[in-house]
């Protein structure tokens, strides 16, 4: 099959036009004297209607110059339809090449619907560019977080078979600490890759929340107590239908964000039940996130300024990840305390979870 190119098309049929309709004047003049003679001869006017020489003339340049017309008139409008639409072409080729800073662009004559192609192109290519970026971002982070403690082990466990380092209990523990730094690390990893492709798996059932959280803040003791805070408990809703070890681990990703960031003094847990939606919220003492960091919070290996390097920056993201797999969300405040609040809600019936 053989491509006719936009503008030749639009050209061919304007100039098609215009031959028809001329042709389709002249034919249908000839039919109708020919009819009015035969059946209204007395009717019929005594004079030569019909084309002389000159009027033959005057037919032919009217017809050239009505293609002229039509030549003119299918340019200016293959120019507007075809300038945006070359745009994308030839922005499409850049990105193929893997530019993907390459936008098309629509002059301000071009038709709603190119327009329309442009602009969709332009979204389109941007978050393109937005995935790939974050997807490099994200192999460094990642090499980043395992590096410290593969490094810290390789070192340790050369130390140990040179004999450098004794191998008492001291080093197992510590060798220990690391591997159990990686299996967070990794299980964080899991967690937030799993829900972004919809494919985290759930055990919903009831499950006794003020259980969980005890069991939480148990295995947090020598960590809250190093950093001279403690736990205070408003349970006003007890159960609620969830997975309780994601939901165990969102808590615990909340404290030990609590125990890095906040200042020394209570922690706050409290659930409620509000309009068939359950809610559990962790506040602090302060300071607070800081209000050019809000918006990226929830975004994973970002730190605030303030953070000065503790954690992996998986912690708030993990929590975002597990409250949208249970169909719920996360938000932040600022408490009466200026102190950070961080509220996950759930759906109460199991049967509407996805």
């Amino acid at each position: 099959m053989k491509l006719v190119g936009i503008y030749r098309q639009i050209a061919l049929t304007m100039m098609a036009m215009a031959v028809g309709i001329t042709l389709l004047v002249v034919i249908t003049s000839y039919v109708l004297y020919a009819l009015w003679q035969k059946y209204w001869p007395n009717y019929f006017p005594d004079e030569d209607y019909m084309q002389t020489g000159p009027e033959w003339v005057w037919f032919i340049l009217t017809t050239l110059t009505a293609l002229a017309l039509a030549v003119g008139v299918a340019s200016r409008i293959s120019k507007r339809i075809l300038s945006p639409l070359k745009s994308v072409t030839d922005s499409i080729k850049k990105v193929a090449d893997g530019d993907l800073s390459a936008r098309a662009v629509a002059n301000k004559h071009a038709p709603l619907e190119a327009f329309h192609l442009v602009n969709d192109f332009n979204v389109l290519v941007e978050k393109l560019q937005q995935a790939t970026n974050e997807q490099v971002f994200w192999n460094a982070a990642i090499a980043h977080e395992l590096r410290t403690p593969v490094t810290i082990l390789r070192g340790r466990l050369q130390g140990l078979a040179e004999g450098v380092f004794e191998p008492d209990e001291r080093q197992f523990r510590s060798l220990l600490m690391q591997i159990e730094s990686l299996k967070q690390l990794i299980e964080d990893l899991r967690v937030v890759s799993l829900v972004e492709s919809g494919h985290l798996p759930l055990n919903h059932q009831k499950v006794d929340i003020s259980s969980e959280i005890q069991h939480v803040v148990e295995s947090m003791t020598d960590v809250l107590k190093k950093s001279n805070q403690h736990v205070i408990m408003d349970i006003q809703a007890n159960s609620a239908f969830c997975d309780p070890l994601k939901i165990r681990q969102a808590i615990l990703a909340l404290l030990e964000n609590a125990t890095k960031h906040a200042l020394p003094g209570g922690i706050l847990i409290k659930t409620s039940m509000v309009n068939e939606t359950f809610s559990i919220s962790i506040e602090d003492e302060g300071p607070g996130i800081p209000d050019t960091f809000i918006a990226q919070m929830f975004t994973a290996f970002r730190r605030a300024p303030t953070a000065c390097g503790q954690g992996s920056g998986l912690g708030l993201a993990v929590v975002a990840a597990i409250a949208k797999a249970h169909g719920g969300q996360v938000a932040y405040a600022k408490n009466v305390k200026n102190g950070s609040s961080f509220t996950i809600t759930l759906p109460h019936q199991i049967s509407t979870l996805p």
